[in-house]
């Protein structure tokens, strides 16, 4: 909710490193959640935040998918994504409960809903959008004036 602070969470990198909300300590940060970066939304969602991230200066945009790391990297390789930081909820669905974004049933069960967060310097939650249909894009500008 907005104004509270963001629960702390442990997700891997792309080198299978385990990241941690901390990591970002002292950066406003963008939390771009999505499904899969195999679906056409997603992919443009991170296209989207990667061209916006090399303008910002003191902000990390973390793309937060059920992906494995492996095609994370694949899928940031072949688009040439380097702005962007993408986490994967391959060791816990935690992160997806803990931010209220896991699918609990339906085809998709088990994955995130698209959802947008966006925290302050000190972790604190300034924008929320949980996207009404999973197959819309996020508001852009909205999140990235929550940064401004």
């Amino acid at each position: 909710a907005v104004g509270s602070k963001a629960p702390d969470f442990v997700l891997i990198g792309q080198d299978l490193s385990a990241s941690s909300l901390a990591d970002f300590a002292g950066r406003k940060v963008i939390l771009n959640i999505v499904p899969s970066l195999d679906t056409d939304v997603c992919a443009a969602s991170a296209r989207v935040f990667n061209e916006k991230a090399s303008a910002m200066d003191g902000v990390s945009v973390l793309v937060i998918s059920a992906d494995l790391p492996f095609a994370m990297s694949r899928f940031c390789s072949t688009e040439g994504l380097q702005d962007i930081v993408t986490l994967s909820m391959m060791r816990s669905r935690a992160f997806a409960k803990d931010y209220g974004v896991l699918l609990q049933d339906g085809p998709l069960a088990g994955i995130t809903a698209r959802a947008i967060v966006v925290l302050d310097e000190s972790g604190t939650v300034t924008y929320t959008e949980l996207v009404p249909e999973i197959t819309q894009e996020p508001d852009y500008d909205a999140a990235l004036s929550a940064v401004a």
